[in-house]
């Protein structure tokens, strides 16, 4: 499965879990989540290449409990669960 396959399967489950995705422009960074007047905001940037796009997406959607609950293709499920781990081992 391509990176492309895996960040739109991401980010389906982020609509699902209720995320607004908003499709920006932002410098190449690659984008992230923050909460604007309560709304959950998905920000993906559309001048990053897609490696970094996944990979901020995946660092936005490890920390949220709720994606346990969520079907993801194995292969995407492998890399947020190691996401998930590097995050435990830097908080030790």
């Amino acid at each position: 499965m391509d990176l492309q396959m895996r960040l739109d399967e991401l980010l389906r489950v982020a609509e699902e879990m209720g995320l607004a995705i908003r499709r920006e422009p932002l410098g190449g960074d690659g984008g992230g989540f923050c909460v604007v007047k309560g709304e959950r905001r998905l920000f993906v940037d559309t001048l990053a290449d897609i490696e970094t796009r996944y990979e901020r997406t995946l660092d936005a959607l490890a920390g949220m409990p709720e994606i346990e609950a969520r079907y993801l293709c194995p292969e995407v499920r492998e890399d947020l669960e190691k996401r998930q781990s590097d995050r435990d081992n830097r908080r030790d």
